[in-house]
Protein backbone atom coordinates (compact mmCIF):
# COMPACT_ATOMS: atom_id res chain seq x y z
CA UNK A 1 0.00 0.00 0.00
CA UNK A 2 3.21 2.43 0.74
CA UNK A 3 4.33 1.67 -2.37
CA UNK A 4 1.03 2.32 -4.36
CA UNK A 5 1.37 5.82 -3.55
CA UNK A 6 4.78 6.57 -5.61
CA UNK A 7 2.11 7.50 -8.76
CA UNK A 8 0.51 10.23 -6.03
CA UNK A 9 3.53 10.91 -4.94
CA UNK A 10 4.45 11.98 -8.56
CA UNK A 11 2.00 13.71 -9.21
CA UNK A 12 1.85 16.35 -6.26
CA UNK A 13 5.52 16.59 -6.12
CA UNK A 14 8.15 18.30 -8.58
CA UNK A 15 10.92 16.06 -9.93
CA UNK A 16 13.32 18.03 -6.98
CA UNK A 17 10.96 17.12 -4.17
CA UNK A 18 10.74 13.96 -5.05
CA UNK A 19 14.29 13.38 -5.62
CA UNK A 20 15.06 15.04 -1.95
CA UNK A 21 12.15 12.22 -0.53
CA UNK A 22 13.80 9.74 -2.00
CA UNK A 23 17.85 10.74 -0.47
CA UNK A 24 16.13 11.60 3.21
CA UNK A 25 14.33 7.59 3.08
CA UNK A 26 17.18 6.39 1.49
CA UNK A 27 19.21 7.50 4.99
CA UNK A 28 15.98 5.89 7.66
CA UNK A 29 17.33 2.41 6.85
CA UNK A 30 20.88 3.03 7.97
CA UNK A 31 19.34 5.22 10.89
CA UNK A 32 17.00 1.99 11.89
CA UNK A 33 20.38 -0.23 11.62
CA UNK A 34 22.27 2.09 14.05
CA UNK A 35 19.01 1.97 16.42
CA UNK A 36 17.90 -1.41 16.92
CA UNK A 37 21.62 -3.11 16.35
CA UNK A 38 19.99 -6.39 15.25
CA UNK A 39 18.68 -7.08 18.63
CA UNK A 40 15.45 -8.55 16.17
CA UNK A 41 17.17 -11.57 15.13
CA UNK A 42 19.36 -11.77 18.38
CA UNK A 43 15.76 -12.21 19.70
CA UNK A 44 14.70 -14.57 17.72
CA UNK A 45 18.19 -16.80 18.47
CA UNK A 46 18.14 -16.25 22.00
CA UNK A 47 14.24 -17.03 22.67
CA UNK A 48 15.35 -20.64 21.79
CA UNK A 49 18.03 -21.26 23.96
CA UNK A 50 17.23 -18.71 27.16
CA UNK A 51 15.23 -20.26 29.56
CA UNK A 52 12.89 -17.06 30.89
CA UNK A 53 11.59 -15.35 27.93
CA UNK A 54 10.17 -12.57 29.79
CA UNK A 55 13.96 -11.63 31.26
CA UNK A 56 15.18 -11.99 27.72
CA UNK A 57 12.10 -9.96 26.46
CA UNK A 58 12.52 -6.87 29.91
CA UNK A 59 16.86 -7.23 29.34
CA UNK A 60 16.33 -5.99 25.78
CA UNK A 61 13.37 -3.61 25.77
CA UNK A 62 15.46 -1.66 28.23
CA UNK A 63 18.43 -1.90 26.18
CA UNK A 64 16.95 -0.70 23.36
CA UNK A 65 14.57 2.42 25.02
CA UNK A 66 18.22 3.83 26.63
CA UNK A 67 20.16 3.48 22.95
CA UNK A 68 17.49 5.27 21.51
CA UNK A 69 17.14 8.14 24.06
CA UNK A 70 21.15 8.24 23.37
CA UNK A 71 21.31 7.73 20.07
CA UNK A 72 18.52 10.20 19.30
CA UNK A 73 19.82 12.89 21.23
CA UNK A 74 22.91 12.70 19.46
CA UNK A 75 21.22 12.70 15.84
CA UNK A 76 19.51 15.50 16.67
CA UNK A 77 22.31 17.67 18.11
CA UNK A 78 24.00 16.60 14.55
CA UNK A 79 21.32 17.56 12.60
CA UNK A 80 22.61 20.85 10.55
CA UNK A 81 25.59 18.41 9.37
CA UNK A 82 23.16 15.41 8.65
CA UNK A 83 21.05 17.55 6.40
CA UNK A 84 24.37 19.07 4.46
CA UNK A 85 25.75 15.34 3.80
CA UNK A 86 21.89 14.53 2.62
CA UNK A 87 22.11 17.66 -0.01
CA UNK A 88 18.93 19.32 2.37
CA UNK A 89 20.95 21.90 4.11
CA UNK A 90 17.79 24.24 3.74
CA UNK A 91 15.27 22.13 5.42
CA UNK A 92 16.95 20.65 8.71
CA UNK A 93 13.61 20.12 9.82
CA UNK A 94 13.43 17.72 7.88
CA UNK A 95 16.23 15.81 9.28
CA UNK A 96 14.39 16.47 12.73
CA UNK A 97 11.27 14.81 11.38
CA UNK A 98 13.50 11.90 10.03
CA UNK A 99 15.33 11.22 13.17
CA UNK A 100 12.11 11.09 15.87
CA UNK A 101 10.40 8.09 12.77
CA UNK A 102 13.17 5.94 13.13
CA UNK A 103 13.36 6.30 16.96
CA UNK A 104 9.64 5.48 17.22
CA UNK A 105 10.23 2.72 14.69
CA UNK A 106 13.31 1.68 17.13
CA UNK A 107 11.10 1.42 19.59
CA UNK A 108 8.18 -0.58 18.19
CA UNK A 109 10.51 -2.79 16.77
CA UNK A 110 10.77 -5.77 19.72
CA UNK A 111 6.67 -5.93 20.15
CA UNK A 112 6.63 -6.47 15.99
CA UNK A 113 9.10 -8.96 17.01
CA UNK A 114 7.72 -10.66 19.35
CA UNK A 115 4.16 -10.77 17.21
CA UNK A 116 6.34 -12.58 14.56
CA UNK A 117 7.74 -14.80 16.97
CA UNK A 118 4.36 -15.52 18.74
CA UNK A 119 3.18 -16.62 15.21
CA UNK A 120 0.53 -13.82 15.32
CA UNK A 121 0.44 -12.59 11.85
CA UNK A 122 -2.88 -11.35 11.56
CA UNK A 123 -2.44 -8.34 14.69
CA UNK A 124 1.02 -7.88 13.01
CA UNK A 125 -0.83 -6.97 9.71
CA UNK A 126 -3.42 -4.76 11.35
CA UNK A 127 -1.26 -2.66 13.36
CA UNK A 128 0.80 -2.33 10.11
CA UNK A 129 -2.16 -1.93 7.78
CA UNK A 130 -3.58 0.75 10.46
CA UNK A 131 -0.38 3.03 10.34
CA UNK A 132 -0.23 2.80 6.43
CA UNK A 133 -4.21 3.54 6.45
CA UNK A 134 -3.53 6.58 8.58
CA UNK A 135 -0.48 7.76 6.60
CA UNK A 136 -2.03 7.84 3.38
CA UNK A 137 -5.31 9.76 5.08
CA UNK A 138 -2.75 12.42 6.13
CA UNK A 139 -1.09 12.83 3.08
CA UNK A 140 -4.31 12.89 0.98
CA UNK A 141 -5.09 15.63 3.57
CA UNK A 142 -2.10 17.74 3.60
CA UNK A 143 -1.32 17.31 -0.23
CA UNK A 144 -4.57 17.65 -1.53
CA UNK A 145 -7.35 18.65 0.56
CA UNK A 146 -5.14 21.52 2.12
CA UNK A 147 -3.74 23.11 -1.29
CA UNK A 148 -7.36 23.07 -2.84
CA UNK A 149 -8.75 25.01 0.71
CA UNK A 150 -6.18 27.48 0.25
CA UNK A 151 -6.04 27.93 -3.34
CA UNK A 152 -10.40 28.70 -2.66
CA UNK A 153 -8.81 31.24 -1.12
CA UNK A 154 -11.69 30.55 1.94
CA UNK A 155 -11.28 30.39 6.04
CA UNK A 156 -11.57 26.93 6.84
CA UNK A 157 -10.05 25.55 10.61
CA UNK A 158 -8.31 23.14 8.66
CA UNK A 159 -6.18 24.98 7.08
CA UNK A 160 -5.11 25.80 11.28
CA UNK A 161 -2.79 22.87 10.55
CA UNK A 162 -1.10 23.77 7.29
CA UNK A 163 1.36 26.05 5.92
CA UNK A 164 1.86 25.66 2.13
CA UNK A 165 5.80 26.82 2.80
CA UNK A 166 6.02 23.38 4.54
CA UNK A 167 5.39 21.29 1.64
CA UNK A 168 7.74 18.06 1.68
CA UNK A 169 7.75 18.16 5.45
CA UNK A 170 4.18 16.54 5.33
CA UNK A 171 5.16 13.88 4.01
CA UNK A 172 7.42 13.26 7.18
CA UNK A 173 4.94 14.49 9.64
CA UNK A 174 2.69 12.00 8.01
CA UNK A 175 5.13 9.02 8.37
CA UNK A 176 5.50 10.10 12.18
CA UNK A 177 2.31 9.80 13.38
CA UNK A 178 1.94 6.51 11.60
CA UNK A 179 4.70 5.52 13.54
CA UNK A 180 2.63 7.08 17.12
CA UNK A 181 0.10 5.13 16.11
CA UNK A 182 1.62 1.89 15.55
CA UNK A 183 3.06 2.12 18.95
CA UNK A 184 -0.10 2.98 20.44
CA UNK A 185 -1.58 -0.22 19.32
CA UNK A 186 1.19 -2.29 20.69
CA UNK A 187 0.80 -1.48 24.29
CA UNK A 188 -0.35 -4.69 25.06
CA UNK A 189 2.97 -6.17 23.86
CA UNK A 190 4.01 -3.89 27.02
CA UNK A 191 2.20 -5.07 29.30
CA UNK A 192 4.25 -7.71 30.94
CA UNK A 193 7.12 -5.14 30.33
CA UNK A 194 9.56 -4.79 34.34
CA UNK A 195 12.81 -2.83 34.70
CA UNK A 196 14.91 -6.07 34.88
CA UNK A 197 18.27 -6.12 33.26
CA UNK A 198 20.37 -9.59 33.08
CA UNK A 199 24.17 -7.73 32.55
CA UNK A 200 25.42 -11.16 31.68
CA UNK A 201 22.60 -12.05 29.06
CA UNK A 202 22.93 -8.79 27.82
CA UNK A 203 26.56 -8.99 27.29
CA UNK A 204 26.17 -12.58 25.70
CA UNK A 205 23.45 -10.98 23.24
CA UNK A 206 25.62 -7.69 22.20
CA UNK A 207 28.65 -9.83 20.83
CA UNK A 208 25.86 -12.26 19.13
CA UNK A 209 24.36 -8.78 17.92
CA UNK A 210 27.41 -6.97 16.58
CA UNK A 211 28.45 -8.32 13.50
CA UNK A 212 24.52 -8.52 12.41
CA UNK A 213 24.71 -4.47 13.06
CA UNK A 214 27.59 -4.74 10.85
CA UNK A 215 26.58 -6.87 8.11
CA UNK A 216 22.94 -4.64 8.35
CA UNK A 217 24.80 -1.05 7.80
CA UNK A 218 27.34 -2.69 5.12
CA UNK A 219 23.60 -4.09 3.12
CA UNK A 220 22.48 -0.34 3.69
CA UNK A 221 24.93 0.38 1.47
CA UNK A 222 23.81 -1.87 -1.15
CA UNK A 223 20.47 -1.43 -1.03
CA UNK A 224 19.78 2.14 -0.43
CA UNK A 225 22.62 4.35 -0.10
CA UNK A 226 23.34 4.53 -4.27
CA UNK A 227 20.78 7.27 -4.09
CA UNK A 228 22.54 9.32 -1.76
CA UNK A 229 25.67 8.57 -4.24
CA UNK A 230 24.21 8.81 -7.62
CA UNK A 231 22.75 12.66 -5.75
CA UNK A 232 26.48 13.24 -5.07
CA UNK A 233 28.48 12.03 -7.76
CA UNK A 234 26.21 12.65 -11.41
CA UNK A 235 27.05 14.76 -13.71
CA UNK A 236 24.24 17.40 -13.89
CA UNK A 237 24.36 20.91 -14.61
CA UNK A 238 22.47 21.94 -11.39
CA UNK A 239 21.79 20.61 -7.73
CA UNK A 240 17.33 20.27 -9.07
CA UNK A 241 19.20 18.21 -12.11
CA UNK A 242 20.98 15.84 -10.02
CA UNK A 243 17.77 15.50 -7.76
CA UNK A 244 15.87 14.49 -10.89
CA UNK A 245 18.12 11.78 -11.63
CA UNK A 246 17.62 10.23 -8.49
CA UNK A 247 14.01 10.43 -8.60
CA UNK A 248 13.63 8.89 -12.21
CA UNK A 249 15.89 6.34 -10.45
CA UNK A 250 13.64 6.13 -7.80
CA UNK A 251 10.83 6.03 -9.63
CA UNK A 252 12.01 3.22 -11.75
CA UNK A 253 13.29 1.12 -8.88
CA UNK A 254 9.52 1.44 -7.52
CA UNK A 255 8.66 -1.08 -10.50
CA UNK A 256 10.69 -3.96 -8.84
CA UNK A 257 8.14 -3.84 -5.17
CA UNK A 258 6.61 -6.91 -6.09
CA UNK A 259 9.64 -8.82 -5.51
CA UNK A 260 10.78 -6.37 -2.97
CA UNK A 261 7.52 -7.10 -0.89
CA UNK A 262 7.74 -10.90 -1.59
CA UNK A 263 11.05 -10.83 -0.53
CA UNK A 264 9.94 -8.71 2.74
CA UNK A 265 7.46 -10.54 3.42
CA UNK A 266 9.43 -14.00 3.40
CA UNK A 267 11.79 -12.13 5.61
CA UNK A 268 9.28 -11.37 8.07
CA UNK A 269 8.29 -15.24 8.60
CA UNK A 270 11.22 -17.02 7.46
CA UNK A 271 13.56 -16.04 9.76
CA UNK A 272 11.67 -17.12 13.45
CA UNK A 273 10.40 -20.40 11.10
CA UNK A 274 14.20 -20.94 10.28
CA UNK A 275 15.50 -20.75 13.86
CA UNK A 276 11.95 -22.89 15.05
CA UNK A 277 12.85 -26.01 12.52
CA UNK A 278 16.53 -25.64 13.73
CA UNK A 279 15.01 -28.15 16.59
CA UNK A 280 13.15 -30.38 14.19
CA UNK A 281 14.13 -33.61 12.46
CA UNK A 282 16.46 -33.19 9.44
CA UNK A 283 16.21 -29.13 9.51
CA UNK A 284 18.14 -28.89 6.37
CA UNK A 285 16.01 -31.00 3.94
CA UNK A 286 12.91 -28.37 5.30
CA UNK A 287 15.41 -25.16 4.21
CA UNK A 288 16.51 -27.12 0.79
CA UNK A 289 12.52 -27.10 0.16
CA UNK A 290 11.57 -23.64 1.37
CA UNK A 291 14.82 -22.50 -0.91
CA UNK A 292 12.99 -24.34 -3.70
CA UNK A 293 9.72 -22.86 -3.63
CA UNK A 294 11.30 -19.51 -3.09
CA UNK A 295 13.22 -19.90 -6.27
CA UNK A 296 9.81 -20.73 -8.21
CA UNK A 297 8.07 -17.81 -7.13
CA UNK A 298 10.33 -15.21 -7.38
CA UNK A 299 11.11 -16.52 -10.93
CA UNK A 300 7.45 -16.15 -11.95
CA UNK A 301 7.40 -12.80 -10.12
CA UNK A 302 10.27 -11.49 -12.36
CA UNK A 303 8.69 -12.94 -15.85
CA UNK A 304 5.51 -11.29 -14.36
CA UNK A 305 6.86 -7.40 -14.18
CA UNK A 306 9.24 -7.75 -16.82
CA UNK A 307 7.43 -9.16 -19.51
CA UNK A 308 4.32 -6.80 -19.19
CA UNK A 309 6.88 -3.80 -18.22
CA UNK A 310 5.22 -1.49 -21.04
CA UNK A 311 1.72 -2.13 -18.67
CA UNK A 312 3.28 -1.59 -15.60
CA UNK A 313 4.87 1.55 -16.21
CA UNK A 314 1.86 3.54 -16.61
CA UNK A 315 2.76 3.05 -12.82
CA UNK A 316 5.36 5.87 -13.19
CA UNK A 317 2.57 9.24 -13.59
CA UNK A 318 6.11 11.33 -15.00
CA UNK A 319 6.29 10.46 -18.31
CA UNK A 320 9.39 11.78 -18.71
CA UNK A 321 10.75 9.56 -16.45
CA UNK A 322 10.19 6.19 -18.33
CA UNK A 323 13.76 6.74 -19.91
CA UNK A 324 14.61 4.96 -16.80
CA UNK A 325 12.72 1.84 -17.31
CA UNK A 326 15.89 0.29 -19.22
CA UNK A 327 17.09 -0.41 -15.16
CA UNK A 328 13.79 -2.46 -13.72
CA UNK A 329 14.99 -5.80 -15.74
CA UNK A 330 18.26 -5.51 -13.73
CA UNK A 331 16.76 -4.46 -10.46
CA UNK A 332 14.32 -7.81 -10.74
CA UNK A 333 16.94 -10.07 -11.13
CA UNK A 334 19.15 -8.24 -8.20
CA UNK A 335 16.34 -8.56 -6.17
CA UNK A 336 16.53 -12.48 -7.07
CA UNK A 337 19.66 -12.55 -6.04
CA UNK A 338 19.14 -11.06 -2.38
CA UNK A 339 16.33 -13.20 -1.99
CA UNK A 340 18.32 -15.93 -2.41
CA UNK A 341 20.78 -14.52 -0.33
CA UNK A 342 18.30 -14.50 2.50
CA UNK A 343 17.54 -17.83 2.11
CA UNK A 344 20.90 -18.47 2.57
CA UNK A 345 22.55 -16.65 5.18
CA UNK A 346 20.69 -19.18 7.68
CA UNK A 347 23.90 -21.23 8.29
CA UNK A 348 25.76 -18.57 9.68
CA UNK A 349 22.62 -17.48 12.06
CA UNK A 350 22.23 -21.23 13.23
CA UNK A 351 25.94 -21.76 13.54
CA UNK A 352 26.61 -18.24 15.22
CA UNK A 353 29.01 -17.30 12.91
CA UNK A 354 27.69 -13.91 12.11
CA UNK A 355 30.75 -12.49 11.17
CA UNK A 356 30.84 -14.36 8.13
CA UNK A 357 27.61 -12.60 7.36
CA UNK A 358 29.44 -9.38 8.21
CA UNK A 359 32.49 -10.18 6.21
CA UNK A 360 30.51 -11.47 3.04
CA UNK A 361 28.25 -8.09 3.69
CA UNK A 362 31.22 -6.21 3.79
CA UNK A 363 32.38 -7.58 0.34
CA UNK A 364 29.41 -6.36 -1.29
CA UNK A 365 29.31 -2.75 -0.12
CA UNK A 366 32.80 -2.16 -0.85
CA UNK A 367 31.98 -3.30 -4.43
CA UNK A 368 28.75 -0.77 -4.47
CA UNK A 369 31.35 1.51 -3.46
CA UNK A 370 33.79 0.89 -5.77
CA UNK A 371 31.55 0.55 -8.82
CA UNK A 372 29.28 3.22 -8.33
CA UNK A 373 31.96 5.59 -7.28
CA UNK A 374 34.37 5.02 -10.65
CA UNK A 375 31.45 5.04 -12.75
CA UNK A 376 27.92 7.18 -11.76
CA UNK A 377 29.90 10.29 -13.29
CA UNK A 378 29.46 8.62 -17.13
CA UNK A 379 27.03 6.22 -16.83
CA UNK A 380 24.64 7.65 -14.13
CA UNK A 381 21.66 5.65 -12.44
CA UNK A 382 23.22 2.84 -14.86
CA UNK A 383 26.22 2.29 -12.74
CA UNK A 384 24.26 2.44 -9.91
CA UNK A 385 21.64 -0.64 -11.29
CA UNK A 386 24.51 -2.80 -12.46
CA UNK A 387 26.30 -2.06 -8.99
CA UNK A 388 23.29 -3.22 -6.98
CA UNK A 389 22.94 -6.77 -9.27
CA UNK A 390 26.79 -7.37 -9.43
CA UNK A 391 26.85 -6.67 -5.72
CA UNK A 392 23.64 -9.51 -4.60
CA UNK A 393 25.29 -11.75 -7.01
CA UNK A 394 28.58 -12.06 -5.48
CA UNK A 395 27.34 -12.08 -1.85
CA UNK A 396 24.73 -15.20 -3.18
CA UNK A 397 27.67 -16.86 -4.40
CA UNK A 398 30.14 -16.01 -1.68
CA UNK A 399 27.38 -17.35 0.99
CA UNK A 400 26.89 -20.80 -0.81
CA UNK A 401 29.89 -21.83 -0.92
CA UNK A 402 31.15 -21.10 2.37
CA UNK A 403 27.54 -22.02 4.27
CA UNK A 404 28.39 -25.62 1.99
CA UNK A 405 31.41 -25.63 4.24
CA UNK A 406 30.08 -24.77 7.22
CA UNK A 407 26.79 -25.89 7.79
CA UNK A 408 25.19 -27.97 4.21
CA UNK A 409 22.39 -27.73 3.22
CA UNK A 410 21.27 -29.84 0.21
CA UNK A 411 19.95 -27.30 -2.26
CA UNK A 412 18.59 -28.18 -5.95
CA UNK A 413 21.25 -25.86 -7.17
CA UNK A 414 22.07 -26.89 -10.63
CA UNK A 415 17.94 -27.43 -10.89
CA UNK A 416 17.65 -23.62 -9.36
CA UNK A 417 20.38 -22.06 -11.61
CA UNK A 418 18.50 -23.87 -14.69
CA UNK A 419 15.24 -22.07 -13.68
CA UNK A 420 16.67 -18.46 -13.34
CA UNK A 421 19.01 -18.93 -16.45
CA UNK A 422 15.53 -20.29 -18.02
CA UNK A 423 13.24 -16.65 -17.24
CA UNK A 424 15.86 -14.66 -18.17
CA UNK A 425 16.19 -16.55 -21.75
CA UNK A 426 12.37 -16.02 -22.12
CA UNK A 427 12.90 -13.00 -21.16
CA UNK A 428 15.55 -11.80 -24.04
CA UNK A 429 12.88 -13.60 -26.65
CA UNK A 430 10.60 -11.03 -25.56
CA UNK A 431 12.37 -8.12 -25.71
CA UNK A 432 13.66 -9.16 -29.36
CA UNK A 433 10.26 -9.98 -30.84
CA UNK A 434 9.27 -6.70 -29.43
CA UNK A 435 12.25 -4.93 -31.01
CA UNK A 436 11.35 -6.52 -34.19
CA UNK A 437 7.86 -6.36 -34.21
CA UNK A 438 6.82 -3.07 -32.13
CA UNK A 439 2.61 -4.09 -31.70
CA UNK A 440 1.54 -3.84 -27.98
CA UNK A 441 -1.13 -6.39 -28.98
CA UNK A 442 1.69 -8.90 -29.98
CA UNK A 443 4.02 -7.66 -27.34
CA UNK A 444 1.36 -8.72 -24.61
CA UNK A 445 0.73 -12.23 -26.37
CA UNK A 446 4.18 -12.40 -26.86
CA UNK A 447 4.36 -11.76 -23.07
CA UNK A 448 1.02 -13.89 -21.91
CA UNK A 449 2.41 -17.08 -24.05
CA UNK A 450 5.71 -16.98 -22.50
CA UNK A 451 4.92 -16.49 -19.07
CA UNK A 452 2.56 -19.38 -19.56
CA UNK A 453 5.05 -21.48 -21.31
CA UNK A 454 6.94 -21.10 -18.40
CA UNK A 455 4.53 -21.64 -15.51
CA UNK A 456 3.29 -25.31 -17.27
CA UNK A 457 6.66 -26.25 -17.35
CA UNK A 458 7.57 -26.14 -13.74
CA UNK A 459 4.20 -27.71 -13.12
CA UNK A 460 5.44 -30.14 -14.92
CA UNK A 461 9.29 -30.45 -13.49
CA UNK A 462 8.05 -29.80 -10.12
CA UNK A 463 4.17 -31.97 -10.21
CA UNK A 464 5.33 -34.19 -6.95
CA UNK A 465 6.77 -31.11 -4.94
CA UNK A 466 3.54 -29.41 -6.19
CA UNK A 467 0.56 -32.27 -5.19
CA UNK A 468 2.22 -32.52 -2.03
CA UNK A 469 0.68 -28.95 -1.02
CA UNK A 470 -2.34 -28.24 0.59
CA UNK A 471 -5.40 -27.59 -1.19
CA UNK A 472 -3.67 -27.53 -4.30
CA UNK A 473 -5.64 -30.41 -6.15
CA UNK A 474 -9.09 -27.95 -5.16
CA UNK A 475 -7.50 -25.36 -8.41
CA UNK A 476 -8.15 -26.97 -11.18
CA UNK A 477 -5.46 -25.15 -13.40
CA UNK A 478 -2.60 -25.89 -11.21
CA UNK A 479 -4.18 -29.81 -10.79
CA UNK A 480 -3.61 -30.39 -14.65
CA UNK A 481 -0.49 -28.93 -14.06
CA UNK A 482 0.25 -31.61 -11.81
CA UNK A 483 -1.10 -34.52 -12.63
CA UNK A 484 0.59 -37.45 -14.09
Amino acid sequence: MNSLLTPYFLLVLTGPEFGQQSIIYASIPFLFVIFTYGLETTFFRYAQKHGNPQELYNTLLVSIFSSTVLVGGVLLALADPIAHLLLVEQHPELIHLTIFIVATDALSALPFAKLRLDGRPRKYALIKVSGIVCNMALLYFFLSVCPALKAKGGISPLLLLYSPAFGLGYVFVANLVQNILQLILLLPEFAGFRPQFNLTLWKAMIIYSLPITVYNFAGMVNETFDRVMLGWWVRAPSRDAAEVQVAIYSANYKLSMFISLFIQAFRMGAEPFFFKQSKGENPQRVYARVMKFFVLTITLMFLFVALYLDIWKYFITKHYMWVGLKVVPIFLFSNMFLGIYYNLSIWYKLSDKTSAGAYITLIGAGITLAINYFFIPSFGYMACAWATCICYGTMMVLSYIWGQRVYPIPYAWKKLVAYMVIVLVLYLIHRGVVHLYPSLWLNLGTSTVLFLAYLAFIGRVEKKEFSRLPYINRIPLLRNLVSP
